[in-house]
């Protein structure tokens, strides 16, 4: 029986995705719900498991646009799994026969094997040195008899003088994933598309410092997470979330939305590239919700296991370029959303109290927002409200109980 394998829809208002990689070689026998494809949505990029057993026949190629529903392979469900070393293959009527694949050369390659005289470029060097607009003259040749080739075509660069002997000036070109170009596309669009501006601040972070200090061995042992960062951050941007509902808000054409529950998206790093998983509903979670879902998240992201519908939706992104080494940006909203915020690394910096300088642990924070629905003075306001919140965890964000807070 051969089994027809279609593109299953990755989520909502997704017609399309792309073929990124296939996991396994055209001819191959797979086993049922193997992973045998990556494909890349606008969204996310996900694996495509074999719906049954057999061998597996390509009907897509990589880096191919292909429709939700459409066919990308077909699965010979009564052929038997092989046996050895050899692949060879047992039909369902007990004749075994050995697949042998073999490959013909590229057009282009068999260009490159034809003789030219010296100095002459093949077919395929001509069109890449034409697109960079380098004379063949300038081209030195490796190929038979002094040609120049398709590899000395793409190696060469226009004429910059005598360049150092040894000189390396290779350049690699690999295809960007429709994930990163969907991301490309929304961040022109952000720029083009909203009255985007930043507002900046700092927080004092040693009020968190003394909390994590004394509590987060306790925490960790009692809920089997980290008392990290992002608890407070989250907890912090939900309360100045509600005395600023604007930047809980989003435009619809002529109208505005504003949303009474706070999704907060976090930015973090897959293997795929930037991804933003959402909490849902934050405004009902504990320090040990909050953290637990990070960590849950977070884990989903680095395995490649986060899925489309986990990163729909978010009415405020956070943005932690501190754990990369940053020490102030301008984050770019993720749209539709009016709001992000941009956590910074934290550096002990001199700064004046009562009087007197101190050494107390910095974090820079940014606010970039949406200008068309959010004044100045509500986002100078919410980072206010969010800075307030940070440097007294204790009043404001614990009810002046810590233990209680922390569910110790």
């Amino acid at each position: 029986m051969i089994l027809e394998m279609k593109v299953p829809s990755p989520g909502e208002s997704i017609t399309e995705v792309e073929i990124a990689a296939w996991l396994v070689e055209d001819g191959d026998y797979v086993e049922k719900d193997q992973a045998i494809a990556e494909v890349d949505s606008d969204k996310a990029t996900l694996e495509l498991p074999a719906e049954e057993s057999g061998i597996i026949t390509f009907k897509a190629e990589e880096g191919d646009t292909v429709l939700v529903g459409a066919v990308v392979c077909l699965i010979d469900t009564s052929a038997e799994k092989p046996v050895g070393s050899k692949q060879s293959t047992v039909s369902s009527k007990g004749k075994s026969s050995i697949s042998e694949v073999t490959s013909s050369p590229p057009s282009e390659e068999l260009e490159e094997a034809k003789t030219y005289a010296t100095g002459t470029p093949s077919p395929a060097a001509k069109k890449i040195l034409t697109e960079k607009g380098i004379p063949s003259s300038e081209v030195k040749g490796t190929g038979k008899d002094g040609r120049i080739t398709k590899d000395d075509a793409v190696k060469a660069v226009p004429s910059m003088g005598t360049l150092p002997e040894g000189s390396n000036r290779g350049s690699k070109r690999s295809r960007m994933s429709m994930l990163r170009r969907k991301v490309a596309e929304r961040l022109v669009e952000v720029k083009n598309t909203t009255a985007m501006l930043t507002t900046f601040n700092e927080v004092d972070m040693s009020s968190i410092f003394a909390l994590r200090k004394e509590y987060k061995e306790t925490f960790k042992e009692k809920h089997d997470v980290s008392l990290g960062f992002m608890s407070f951050f989250t907890l912090a941007i939900v309360r100045a979330l509600k005395l600023f509902p604007s930047v809980n808000s989003m435009i619809d054409g002529k109208e505005m939305i504003t949303y009474d529950f706070c999704d907060i998206s976090i930015a973090v790093s897959g293997p795929k590239g930037l991804m933003v998983p959402v909490i849902r509903n934050a405004e009902t979670l504990t320090f040990k919700g909050v953290e637990t879902e990070v960590k849950r998240l977070a884990i989903r992201a680095r395995d490649g296991k986060i899925t489309v519908d986990e990163m729909t939706g978010g009415t405020f992104t956070i943005s932690n370029g501190g754990v990369f080494g940053s020490m102030l940006s301008t984050p770019i909203i993720n749209p539709p959303q009016s709001g992000i915020l941009g956590m910074h690394n934290i550096v002990e910096r001199p700064i004046a109290i009562n009087g007197k300088v101190e050494i107390r642990p910095i974090m820079f924070v940014a606010l970039s927002y949406d200008h068309r629905i959010i004044d100045g003075r509500e986002s100078v306001g919410f980072l206010v409200a969010v800075k307030e919140a940070l440097e007294s965890p204790e009043e404001l964000l614990m009810d002046n109980n810590v233990k209680k807070a922390l569910e110790l």
